[in-house]
């Protein structure tokens, strides 16, 4: 599809209206306008829920991929800091809020001390699988997110640590490096970067991929034929119920939508950072960024690094502010979130990836078990076992007889953070 809609563009003078943004005189300076902020609550609701979804979603990855499928809590806790969960929850509350996802099992170590672990259930295990099947039908797709991502960057290079950040949003696999990477040998390459970190490096340009979401579906939709040969693109903007935009607002709005539209792709180093021709290629993009990601999401944090590797000015995010109408800032779960307006309809995604579809079903999945919990369903079945259930399980690790004691907290069942090595099947 990319190869038809780019040889058609090239053809009508598509690409040929981009270009023409660098050779524009740029006339206009920015307006020193702030827009206030005002709480979108239909877009806070597409929100709301997604920090624990990613948090359940990456726990379920790290257990699966153990060698037993099972880990005990002192292990799960050294990567509490990719879960992004608040510091004063301890990471054995999260996941016994959800028992229908994470199994719990008690061993005794040395000391007499109970220590838990978890695995997963039946549940949680078949959307896992599903997941991981559509990961690899959909491989060449989300191959061609991370490239675009990178193609966004002066260097088509990116530090791991970035790409991390962003790899739930973008739908890569949790082990991305090990499971994705090397099945893409002509695309990328690590490299080792000045300040001696691994970074990412593309290898392969694709001008097929170069074309920006606005430009694709501008063209798609046939709007506007004269602004594409022109190259002064607009962007689609809404605004939440009850905003009210100053005359004076909504002249220089209208009059910065017919600025001309640098694409994300291409250089924009002869820009001058105090223009609006600037700024309408910083929002540019960010508008692709956030089309890069499954959700049309992202924390504001997520791109607070990546001022260098797309070649922003300074206080670039504050085009998040200024451009209401385009991005909406949700402050659900004490964070910035970034959203992009146009895609969504009311709470529901004008295009809903297959993966967004099994994270709605793990975050309905996180609901019940969190309901049924607190109808006292589990505590039943967990009195019943507590004795019997819990001395079988206490004779299977004495045998083991590896473990040592270390902390006490959390009634009976709490987190252990003994580093020692446990070796025991679940």
């Amino acid at each position: 599809m990319f190869r038809g809609v780019f040889g058609i563009a090239r053809n009508s003078g598509f690409v040929h209206g981009y270009e023409q943004g660098y050779i524009y005189q740029q006339k206009f300076s920015l307006v020193n306008i702030k827009l206030k902020w005002v709480k979108d609550r239909t877009l806070d609701g597409v929100v709301a829920g997604q920090r624990d979804v990613k948090a359940t979603g990456t726990l379920v990855s790290i257990i699966h991929s153990s060698s037993q499928c099972c880990l005990p809590i002192y292990h799960l806790s050294r990567y509490r800091g990719q879960l992004d969960l608040p510091g004063d929850l301890k990471l054995s509350t999260f996941i016994r809020r959800y028992p229908n996802i994470f199994i719990e099992s008690c061993f005794l170590d040395t000391g007499g001390s109970p220590v838990p672990w978890f695995s997963l259930s039946p549940e949680a295990l078949d959307l896992h699988y599903q997941e991981v099947s559509i990961i690899q039908q959909r491989q060449l797709e989300l191959r061609d997110r991370l490239c675009k991502l990178l193609m966004l960057t002066s260097d088509r290079t990116l530090p791991l640590q970035t790409i991390d950040q962003l790899k739930w949003d973008l739908g890569l696999p949790y082990d991305y490096q090990h499971s994705f990477i090397p099945n893409h040998p002509e695309r990328f390459s690590y490299v080792r970067l000045p300040d001696d970190r691994v970074g990412l490096k593309l290898l392969f340009w694709d001008d097929e991929l170069a074309i920006s979401e606005l430009q694709k579906n501008s063209y798609l939709q046939q709007k506007g034929e004269e602004d594409i040969k022109n190259g002064t693109l607009a962007f689609s903007v809404s605004f939440t119920r009850g905003f009210g935009l100053k005359r004076k607002c909504m002249e220089w709005l209208k009059e910065w939508q017919k600025l001309p539209y640098t694409s994300p792709y291409t250089n924009a180093s002869h820009l001058d950072p105090r223009t609006d021709v600037s700024e309408k290629r910083v929002v540019g993009v960010f508008h692709e960024l956030l089309h890069l990601t499954l959700h049309k999401q992202t924390e504001r944090k997520n791109v607070s690094n990546l001022r260098r590797p797309l070649a922003l000015p300074q206080k670039f995010t504050k085009a998040f502010e200024r451009h209401p109408g385009i991005f909406y800032i949700s402050k659900k779960s004490d964070t910035q979130t970034v959203v992009l307006r146009e895609a969504y309809y009311g709470q529901e995604p004008v295009q809903n990836h297959p993966l967004v579809q099994i994270r709605e079903e793990f975050a309905s999945l996180m609901k019940k078990g969190l309901l049924d919990r607190s109808r006292g369903v589990y505590k039943r079945n967990r009195d019943t076992n507590s004795v019997d259930g819990f001395r079988n399980e206490a004779c299977i690790a004495d045998e083991t007889n590896q473990l040592s004691s270390k902390d006490k907290s959390d009634s009976i069942l709490y987190d252990y953070d003994s580093d020692s090595p446990l070796q025991s099947s679940c």
